[in-house]
């Protein structure tokens, strides 16, 4: 995917004049850091102290070191997965190789390099992911708890040989902020798992081409930062590693200016990246926990090196984590809304972890759990690490007094969101939030008024996932449009109108008319949006926990037009269509499921599943990922004013 240069033009478009010069600024800087040559300071008598406290690792549980110890020797190996590609070459990676496409990156200044562009440098984020170096976190931890050199060896070998492939400012791995940043706390991290290991100091503090890798590393990301129409998660990641690498290896004449600046950054983007709700702002739940682990890792490295956190930087990752325990369901799962990458901040435990209940254990040991907290059945390495690091939120007067929930919170005025919950684990999610964050809009769906079912944490009616970024725009505008979420579609077009990838040039305005989600009675929500020039698509759902029914009334008003109404279901849901109304079932720890969705007879229903051209009938689990589900689309016309009622009823 190239971009061409109407939309170059479109992007400028949604800057402002502060972005602008800003822009042309770091243009300036690249075309004259292409000549530069800067002498990277010495830094005699470097000493890394940013080590775990004695007795830390004792404290990891024996099953999550079992399954740590089993992705590591997976590792060692050579095998790793990566948004769905399984690779076996991590035994001496290539790491500008891209074993998707067999398209391996072209060498020269960072900043020349077209990595959108998919035919000439293959799939960026299989080349970028293996260098955020998370994988040799993992080997690093292994190494923490068995003692065995083997991981620590592998280790060395990697870093040296990325550091040798990657000189500063040449490559792909030099273009992108978010990468960098992550890349640093991956290193902090692995100099603090190898403490222990003889070899550390000669891999790090006393090697001359780690020093200057560190500190290219920072000087890139204090002159670049992401800014305007783009400050989003990945400013927090660029300025969460920033923070890291200045605390714990700060080593460098401009290390305490770093860390100050970084600092400053990540209390502000924290606070812009989050409703005060708690929710993100870019309304993508997986980057909430991006954001959220970032956060926790800068706080982690703070306190272990005694520099004072604004109050404002605890009380926001409170304010997450209160969120984030409010609005997963019953298995711990997390609302599906926007674009999700399988991005994470800090990477140390194995396969069949739940990332999810690992938030929720390291927010209970910082911050405490609240009576209305789900149980975390789970166990995890990360948790007893960092909350060996973090100053507890009770002690140290580290946040300001505040008001924490006092029962579950079920509607988020300010992100649009509510959670509507019934017996038998039956969730439920409308959205009627803004769209996305910022002028771009850069993670957001087309997906006004969508709802998402859960029943017992299967998905009954999903939102598909986001699939892909780069390389394959058909499967990215179908998974983020309108007709691929459970929303109406009117005359064929989106909600939102795209201007290309990461891109919104007009937005559809939402409001929530009702949100009574008390737990008390039948359950309602009604929100509305403007999205269709001289049209208001209003919808009202209703959730009553005695007949168990979900009922959904979609009502058009304005200009006549085609409508398809949308429902997709879950991967594991299979669906028996006659006429108007669908008979849904799936399997639950061996149990058989059942549900009855009748469909509004005024429209024409069909079944689609694994269609690709156009696609319609897919799931992404993950991102790289995706698999045939079925999708029962209604067409038909909407004259005026017209009504659209769909009841979903479960069994039992």
């Amino acid at each position: 995917m190239t971009m061409g240069a109407g939309w170059y033009l479109r992007r400028l478009s949604r800057m402002g004049p502060r972005e602008v010069g800003g822009r042309v600024g770091d243009a300036v800087r690249r075309r004259r850091w292409r000549s530069a040559r800067p002498d990277v300071p010495s830094v005699p008598g470097a000493r890394f102290t940013a080590v775990l406290p004695a007795g830390t690792l004792a404290a990891v549980p024996p099953d999550a070191a079992k399954r740590l110890l089993a992705e590591a020797d997976r590792l060692m190996a050579g095998h790793a997965t990566y948004f769905g590609v399984d690779r076996d070459d991590l035994v001496a990676p290539d790491w500008w190789h891209d074993p998707k496409t067999g398209r391996r990156a072209p060498w020269g200044y960072a900043f020349d390099v077209p990595y959108r562009d998919e035919e000439a440098v293959g799939d960026i984020k299989q080349i970028w992911e293996p260098s955020r170096h998370q994988y040799l976190t993992v080997l690093a931890a292994a190494y923490a708890l068995t003692g065995d050199e083997r991981y620590a060896e592998r280790v060395a070998e990697h870093l040296r040989s990325w550091w040798t492939a990657n000189a500063p400012l040449r490559g792909v791995h030099w273009t992108s902020g978010i990468e960098l940043g992550i890349r640093l706390l991956s290193w902090v991290w692995v100099r603090r798992l190898l403490d222990g290991w003889p070899g550390a100091p000669g891999l790090f503090e006393r090697n001359p081409v780690a020093l200057r890798q560190i500190w290219h590393h920072q000087r890139w990301l204090a002159a670049f930062p992401s800014r305007g129409s783009s400050a989003n998660n990945h400013v927090v990641a660029e300025a969460a590693g920033q923070f890291a690498a200045a605390c714990a290896f700060g080593w460098f004449p401009s290390s305490a200016r770093w860390r100050a600046d970084a600092l400053r950054s990540l209390e502000r983007n924290l606070r812009g990246n989050t409703f005060l709700s708690g929710l993100n702002r870019e309304l993508a739940t997986e980057y909430h926990g991006l954001v959220l682990e970032l956060g926790l890792a800068a706080v982690a490295e703070a306190d272990a090196a005694g520099v004072p956190v604004p109050r404002t930087v605890r009380l926001v990752l409170l304010r997450m984590t209160d969120a984030l325990a409010a609005v997963v369901d019953g298995r711990l799962r997390p609302p599906r809304q926007g674009d999700a990458d399988d991005g994470h901040g800090l990477v140390v435990d194995g396969a069949g972890t739940d990332r999810w209940g690992s938030l929720l254990a390291t927010g209970d040991a910082v911050f405490g759990r609240l009576p209305w907290w789900p149980e975390v059945p789970g166990t995890d390495v990360r948790t007893p690490l960092l909350a060996a690091l973090v100053r507890p939120y009770a002690k140290g007067g580290a946040a300001p007094a505040v008001s924490r929930p006092a029962s579950r919170p079920a509607h988020f005025a300010d992100a649009g969101m509510t959670i509507l919950r019934g017996p038998g684990e039956i969730w439920c999610r409308c959205d009627g939030g803004p769209h996305g964050f910022l002028s771009i809009a850069a993670h957001a769906h087309a997906d006004a008024l969508s709802v998402e079912v859960r029943h017992d944490g299967v998905d009954v009616l999903a939102d598909p996932g986001t699939y892909c970024y780069h390389g394959q725009p058909e499967w990215r505008g179908y998974f983020r449009s309108t007709l691929g979420h459970n929303t109406l579609q009117w005359d064929d077009g989106d909600q939102s109108v795209s201007g290309g990838p990461f891109l919104w040039t007009r937005h559809a305005r939402t409001r929530v008319l009702v949100a009574d989600a008390s737990g008390e009675g039948v359950a309602r929500w009604c929100a509305e949006h403007d999205g269709y020039q001289g049209v208001v698509h209003r919808r009202r759902v209703e959730l009553d926990p005695e007949s168990q029914e979900l009922t959904i009334l979609d009502e058009v008003h304005g200009e006549p037009g085609r409508v398809r109404l949308a429902f997709h279901l879950g991967p594991s849901v299979t669906a028996e269509l006659v006429e108007n109304r669908a008979v849904l079932t799936w399997t639950r720890d061996g149990e058989d499921r059942s549900a009855v969705l009748d469909l509004p007879g005024e429209l024409s229903w069909r079944a689609h599943r694994g269609e690709s051209r156009p696609p319609l009938g897919w799931y992404s689990a993950g991102f790289g990922r995706k698999e045939p589900a079925t999708a029962l689309i209604g067409t038909g016309s909407a004259d005026g004013a017209a009504g659209f009622t769909t009841v979903l009823r479960f069994h039992g």
